[in-house]
């Protein structure tokens, strides 16, 4: 997609398969650990972590807001030259911000919900995130 160097119908394909993942990390993802992971670590005494986690989701929302509308035309196939631009411009934004958000959790948030959960705890939530 960066490149865009391949057939309409391949890049079509790729924006879906964006579509739907930014759709799922950003809606039931960024919920999800907003409500039952930030709030445990803000009762713990670990709420500077989860503000800034929860401050670049926000920053990830935004994004995605100009993403996902740029994705739906390329699946419709209504993306003229300068839509292809921006929706790869913003794809790469995407990326670079959920990278970076990413090494965060796993520095940060992963390590302490090892402290904060009991076992049935962490099978409770995954279950009910699994569901």
């Amino acid at each position: 997609m960066a490149g865009r160097k391949t057939d309409e119908a391949v890049l079509r394909e790729l924006a879906k398969a964006l579509h739907q993942q930014v759709e799922h990390d950003v809606g039931r993802h960024f919920d999800f650990e907003e409500n039952e992971l930030f709030t445990r670590m803000e009762e713990s005494g670990e709420g500077d972590i989860a503000g800034l986690l929860a401050d670049e989701h926000a920053a990830i929302r935004d994004v995605a807001e100009e993403l996902l509308p740029l994705a739906a035309a390329a699946i419709e196939g209504s993306l003229d030259a300068d839509g292809w631009d921006a929706l790869r411009r913003t794809a790469l934004e995407m990326v670079e911000r959920q990278v970076a958000h990413i090494q965060k959790e796993e520095m940060a948030l992963l390590p302490l919900l090892d402290d904060l959960l009991d076992d049935e705890t962490d099978a409770m939530l995954a279950m009910e995130y699994a569901s």
